[in-house]
């Protein structure tokens, strides 16, 4: 599965992988697993559209939409650790939503970035998930989203002659 060919279909831009706010590294391989630390709805460095708490000072849609961004970012992330021939299962996925004290539907606004990972990785997108309500963020991001990757083979199809894909 080409994961940025997928990512193009669905009208998408897979970004670079983000830099980090402080000491650490955005993802790290060990064996076949990677994972890769929070990361937050920021678009070429911009938290702006994503920030504050939700629903007070950010809508739930918007809040799912910062969760579609952080997703993207971890697949970023995560690209920089695969090798040729291998592609990213999504195991599991950490989501902290900045939520006022009667807000309860962190499991909704995280739905935007689950859902976004079975369209682009399809089965390997299937994952565990754990939703948890926050009073803060950094840089005040309504969102953050931290996944565990396992590399597994691309799925090897034959191609023919000359690549021509046999149907």
């Amino acid at each position: 599965m080409d994961i940025q060919k997928r990512i193009e279909e669905l009208a998408l831009t897979l970004p670079q992988c983000p830099a980090p706010l402080a000491a650490y590294v955005p993802a790290v391989r060990f064996g076949d697993t990677i994972v890769v630390s929070g990361q937050l709805p920021s678009v070429k460095g911009d938290f702006s559209a994503y920030t504050g708490t939700i629903p007070t000072e950010l809508s739930a849609e918007k809040a799912t939409e910062a969760a579609r961004v952080c997703l993207l970012n971890n697949i970023a992330a995560a690209m920089t650790k695969l090798e040729h021939g291998e592609t990213l299962k999504l195991v599991q996925m950490q989501g902290f939503v900045q939520s006022a004290a009667d807000f309860h539907e962190q499991p909704a606004v995280l739905n935007g970035a689950s859902e976004l990972a079975v369209q682009i990785l399809g089965e390997n997108g299937k994952h565990a998930r754990t939703a948890v309500g926050v009073s803060a963020l950094p840089k005040n991001a309504a969102v953050e989203i931290s996944c565990t990757f396992q590399v597994v083979p691309e799925e090897v199809r034959f191609t023919g002659r000359m690549n021509w894909i046999e149907q």
